[in-house]
């Protein structure tokens, strides 16, 4: 009981392939996106603030689409890394 046991972790991941799956015109799609949504965004939100001060107005649109924006910025990543491993998983059968 004195002695615990050691914990076991894998010592070998899996680590098949290290292309670097970024590009420069991947990033440059991923930055005409995002500044578009943050863009679209931005106006269907300022139209919500419940303020008659154009500087609030401007605030709080540009913060709430902001947040958004990230939201979009980090589902269009998992989507292209799930895209990746389904177009690798399709060439491996």
């Amino acid at each position: 009981m004195d002695k615990r046991a050691a914990l076991r972790l894998p010592t070998g991941m899996a680590q098949k392939d290290q292309r670097l799956s970024v590009t420069p015109a991947s990033l440059a799609v991923d930055g005409v996106l995002v500044i578009g949504f943050f863009v679209y965004m931005y106006t269907v939100l300022a139209s919500h603030v419940p303020s008659s001060n154009p500087r609030m107005i401007h605030l709080w649109g540009a913060l709430g689409s902001s947040c958004l924006t990230g939201v979009f910025w980090l589902a269009l990543q998992m989507f292209r890394v799930t895209l990746r491993a389904q177009r690798e998983a399709k060439k491996g059968e």
